[in-house]
């Protein structure tokens, strides 16, 4: 009696140890529809090169695609499931919340603003970049700061932090700008480049690389003034925590490994396709102490200073 008593309990400790955290507790939320249906939506961008945009065989690809894919292979061993179908999803600047929002995409793998208002609507990962906002303008044009841009036309991309910005600092101002809307970036670059603008409006890091990739990139200049400094980070549903940690969870490894660097530098510092041209766009300090110290504020205030710890370690490397 004591032997089978024995061997019920090592038979019972074998179930539970094989066991996945998964089958341990039951499943709500994206996890339960991730699990169902045996595929995870990613929603992508077509031309937010370098973060997300189709390649010339017609295929995403990019830096928060990149991150994204880890974050895929981390949920597939957490649901215990031995194939994770990946779904890409176009999204656009303007509907990117909506359809996260009503279930259409579960992670938005693109070059998205984390901040406070949107924190209202979505949640965010671990910011995965920092930006600067900035004015892009031909040189002949001669813009060196927002003053410069009076009484002109300005292009900015329709759903972005951006056209937000601009539309307060043009009425604080009163610079009576006129601000153009693109419907996505090659859009607003496109209006820029025609001459329907005079100055684009964006991220500094998407203006480089509209800059690198257009057809005479000597012709452009990034204004120096940064208009404001914000972390992007990839997108996910509200009030889903267990979600989340999974998320949360594989991106905070990718950033302590050597690996996250390999991938900065695949996509920022090396040559890219379609082009093979190359952004020539070190890691910010910034960045860098985001990396060192994961956070998914969308509080600005977070990024704007570098710890005097990053700053003395970046010294040191020089």
């Amino acid at each position: 009696m004591k032997l089978t008593k024995i061997i019920a309990t090592l038979l019972s400790v074998g179930v539970i140890s094989s066991m996945s955290p998964v089958q341990a507790q039951e499943l709500t939320g994206t996890l339960a529809k991730i699990k169902k249906a045996g595929s995870v939506t990613l929603g992508v961008r077509d031309g937010s090169v370098p973060f997300s945009y189709l390649d010339d065989k017609q295929q995403y690809q990019g830096y928060s695609i990149d991150l994204c894919m880890k974050v895929v292979t981390a949920l597939q061993k957490h649901l215990g499931l031995t194939e994770l179908k990946v779904v890409m999803s176009p999204v656009t600047s303007a509907n990117r919340i909506p359809l996260m929002a009503n279930g259409t995409i579960d992670l938005e793998c693109g070059s998205t603003t984390n901040n406070l208002e949107r924190q209202q609507q979505v949640a965010f990962a671990p910011t995965m970049f920092v930006i600067g906002n900035r004015v892009l303008s031909k040189k002949t044009s001669n813009i060196k700061t927002l003053e410069d841009l009076r009484g002109k036309t300005l292009v900015a991309t329709a759903g972005t932090s951006t056209i937000k910005q601009m539309t307060i600092l043009n009425k604080e101002k009163n610079l009576g700008m006129t601000i153009a809307v693109g419907k996505d970036h090659p859009e607003s670059f496109l209006m820029l480049e025609t001459g329907r603008a005079v100055a684009e409006a964006n991220d500094d890091i998407l203006l480089a690389s509209q800059v690198a990739n257009s057809k005479n990139p000597n012709d452009y200049e990034i204004t120096k003034e940064a208009l404001s400094v914000e972390p992007y980070g990839i997108m996910l549903r509200k009030n889903d925590p267990a979600f989340k940690k999974v998320v949360d969870d594989a991106l905070i490894r990718l950033y302590k490994s050597d690996d996250i660097n390999r991938i900065y530098a695949k996509w920022f510092t090396s040559p890219i396709p379609p082009k093979n041209i190359n952004l020539k766009f070190p890691m910010p300090a910034q960045l860098k102490a985001v990396f060192a110290n994961p956070t998914d504020s969308g509080d600005p205030a977070a990024y704007a200073a570098v710890p005097e710890a990053q700053k003395t370690s970046d010294k040191r490397k020089k």
